[in-house]
């Protein structure tokens, strides 16, 4: 159905996509206004918040023109709701299908597929730096999760943790239905790594093996009392009204979208700071921090929805409320977790897992990087990657070594 492009085509559109549940976009496309969002009839330089979902599909062409392997990009339908859901799809209101934004690159015929899914306040987009390396070994797919990126953005009305969970499960399952996937790794990146494993424990038939990247979701509350930091934190007034604005749902979005035209500013000072000044690893380039900042923003500042999932799935802190420690012994997927050297995201948890599982399991930690290990040195992330999918990428796997420069937890 999707028509195979450079990332430098002209656009078609897909007209005949939904007989398949898919609708093909090219690198360059533009799609409906229905389903992408609209523009609306005001030029982003009058708008107070200047973005909108056409900005996002056309910042992460630009990011992803950095990419040399040709790739095609699809707004995958996923309906209305889930079946046999007494509701429409994450408790909205409105009956209209919802689209998955999807890229799928280049490669060899018979290569293993892998499915990378990015983190809280992130996107697809984020891997840019790894997809052609990648893609040389695996058949690349890559999504934003519903309510971010490109996605569709509806109405976050979820009141629990088990409907919030369910929200982004159930949505990458229909996702996986329509792309009539099966048999694939799965790879996810903090919060993109917690989904990937509730996923994985849910629907493990689908799974060959999970690659969980600076996972969030393996420290629950209860480990919030052993952080001494945390406690007297949280005994000061400051820490009070943090808590205050966690539950209350307040989410670092909402300040980009509240300081309006001035929102981009922001953006950039961060990105320049976390992937320049305070980069453990590998600096961004000056073409490579312009682009992704501008990506970042339209990502961030649009329409909140899926970022509202953050005080049902962690407590302040980032504690889980349904920690995946608990379920490791349910485990049936072998697992890598990959690990920058200076991760925030503590490897002690996945050793705690670990006891626990009935699977392989293996933990590797990545030098010169920190929580966004596959930007901070993505050529040792991809040491990791490869080693981890060692089984899938060469016939004698058993006497493959650790890569130099990575270590074993």
């Amino acid at each position: 159905m999707a028509e195979q492009i450079n990332n430098t085509t002209t656009t078609t559109k897909a007209a005949a996509a939904a007989a398949v549940n898919v609708e093909a976009v090219t690198s360059t496309s533009t799609t409906s206004t229905s389903q992408r969002g609209g523009v609306g009839i005001w030029p982003s330089i009058l708008r107070w918040i200047p973005t909108s979902t056409d900005h996002i599909i056309d910042s992460e062409k630009r990011l992803l023109s950095l990419v040399k392997t040709p790739y095609v990009q699809e707004m995958v339908n996923i309906g209305s709701g889930p079946p046999g859901s007494k509701v429409r799809w994450f408790r909205s209101t409105s009956d209209q299908p919802r689209f998955i934004n999807t890229v799928t690159f280049d490669s060899k015929e018979d290569s293993p597929t892998l499915v990378m899914v990015h983190g809280y306040a992130a996107s697809q987009g984020f891997f840019f730096r790894n997809f052609d390396a990648l893609a040389s070994r695996f058949r690349i797919i890559a999504i934003d999760q519903l309510g971010w990126g490109g996605s569709s953005r509806p109405d976050f009305t979820c009141k629990s943790t088990e409907e919030t969970e369910a929200w982004f499960i159930d949505s990458f399952e229909e996702w996986r239905k329509s792309k009539n996937l099966s048999n694939f790794i799965l790879l996810g990146h903090s919060f993109g790594g917690y989904v990937a494993a509730k996923y994985a424990l849910k629907h493990p038939e689908h799974v060959q093996h999970l690659i969980l990247v600076g996972p969030a979701g393996f420290s629950s509350d209860s480990d919030a009392s052993k952080s001494e930091w945390l406690t007297r934190f949280r005994a000061t007034w400051k820490g009070a009204i943090a808590n205050h604005l966690w539950e209350s749902n307040f989410t670092p979005q909402k300040i980009i979208r509240g300081l309006g035209p001035w929102g981009p500013n922001l953006v950039r000072r961060y990105t320049t700071a976390r992937f320049g000044a305070y980069s453990t690893g590998e600096l961004l380039t000056e073409e490579e921090s312009r682009l992704l900042t501008d990506y970042t923003y339209h990502t961030l500042a649009a329409k909140a929805s899926g970022e509202l999932c953050l005080k049902y799935i962690f407590s302040f802190g980032a504690f889980a409320r349904l920690p995946l420690l608990h379920s490791a012994s349910e485990w049936k997927v072998p697992t890598t977790f990959i690990y920058g050297f200076h991760d925030w995201m503590n490897y002690q948890g996945a050793q705690e897992a670990r006891k626990d599982m009935k699977v392989p399991c293996e933990i590797l930690r990545v030098p010169q990087a920190g929580h966004f290990a596959f930007i901070d040195n993505p050529n040792g992330f991809h040491s990791a990657v490869f080693h981890a999918c060692r089984r899938f990428l060469s016939s004698d796997s058993s006497n493959e070594s650790l890569p130099e420069g990575l270590t074993s937890a």
